[in-house]
């Protein structure tokens, strides 16, 4: 089972990647499971928002300022509480659909080690600043998170993919099919 995990800086376009990754296995027939590792911290996020009586109404919302706040203290008081979780969802993922491509669109430079032990392919998605600042924008964020931000740390392994998402859609479509191809080899 072909196991993905894109990384990269916010609004390099790792969520878009992951979704046209995603159709072009669809269209071989494969199953792809994507599987979030800051899972958890989506959660509290909205835990979070019911305690402040602000329930959130998207299930996609983010508020980047909170998901820094709660990734950074989670990691101090278990530095596997978001990794632990992820190996077990991976685990219960390969026994239920051993075939399916597993694709991971959040991974951060604290999570290589676990990531990289469960099997996983790094893929580094770039964007020249211009064009993340413009995702960025379009996405209505709660609240942006910070880029300087510890959870933000660039990834020090060397990927065993590039996509430089600096082009068109239609040319990130063209590195989505290339590396949907490779992964399956």
């Amino acid at each position: 089972m072909p196991r993905i995990a894109l990384y990269g800086k916010p609004g390099a376009g790792k969520s878009t990647l992951a979704g046209l990754l995603a159709k072009e296995w669809a269209r071989s027939g494969r199953k792809v499971l994507p599987v979030k590792l800051a899972a958890p911290l989506y959660e509290l996020q909205a835990v979070v928002y019911a305690v402040a009586g602000r329930p959130l109404l998207e299930s996609g919302a983010q508020d980047g300022r909170l998901l820094n706040l709660l990734g950074t203290e989670l990691r101090r008081i278990n530095p596997g509480a978001l990794t632990e979780p992820f190996a077990e969802r991976v685990r219960q993922a390969g026994d239920l659909w051993p075939q399916a491509v597993l694709l991971c669109d959040d991974m951060r430079a604290a999570d290589v080690e676990a990531v990289t032990a469960l099997g996983f392919a790094l893929v580094e998605v770039t964007a020249p600043d211009e064009v993340r600042q413009r995702c960025k924008a379009g996405r209505a964020d709660l609240s942006a998170g910070d880029e300087n931000h510890p959870t933000e740390a660039a990834v020090a392994t060397a990927p065993w993919w590039r996509v430089d998402n600096s082009g068109s859609l239609d040319d990130l479509r063209k590195h989505a099919a290339e590396l949907a191809q490779e992964a399956l080899r």
